[in-house]
């Protein structure tokens, strides 16, 4: 089974999630979190670190990533491992392929108009907005634990 991850990067404040806006399919031209293919044998927290130094040029000393939930899709024999994390300090993103956007957390993230995903990015959102995401606290995130 193919393994992919998801990456959720919250700035500072929390005020703002990194998204890429996708130039090729799947979901050209939409915005999609950070994230890719985890390779065969590969640890989870390996790939997502690596994965996000490859499209966004942060280092693990920058953010530290949380394990939130995975996506278990066996009709195309594949899973998704979902990461958030907030960063530690202001950076400077260096793209890969698809352009880097920061956008607010007012957006609807369910609009599969604009999101990948199919209302799975709109999900991972409200599950962070509601229950956290670990040790790890945002105290100006509204809904925030």
């Amino acid at each position: 089974m193919q393994g992919y991850n998801c990456i959720m990067v919250y700035n500072q404040d929390c005020s703002k999630l990194l998204f890429c806006k996708r130039t090729k399919d799947p979901y050209k031209g939409l915005y999609n979190l950070v994230g890719g293919k985890i390779e065969k044998g590969e640890d989870g927290f390996d790939a997502a670190y690596r994965e996000l130094k490859e499209e966004t040029g942060l280092e693990p000393s920058q953010i530290e990533l949380r394990h939130m939930m995975d996506f278990t899709y066996y009709n195309q024999d594949c899973y998704v491992e979902v990461y958030a994390g907030i960063l530690k300090s202001d950076v400077c993103l260096t793209e890969e392929e698809h352009p880097l956007v920061w956008l607010d957390l007012d957006e609807n993230f369910f609009d599969s108009s604009r999101f990948a995903g199919e209302g799975n990015i709109g999900h991972m959102v409200e599950q962070v907005r509601q229950f956290g995401m670990g040790a790890a606290r945002c105290e100006g995130m509204p809904g925030f634990l």
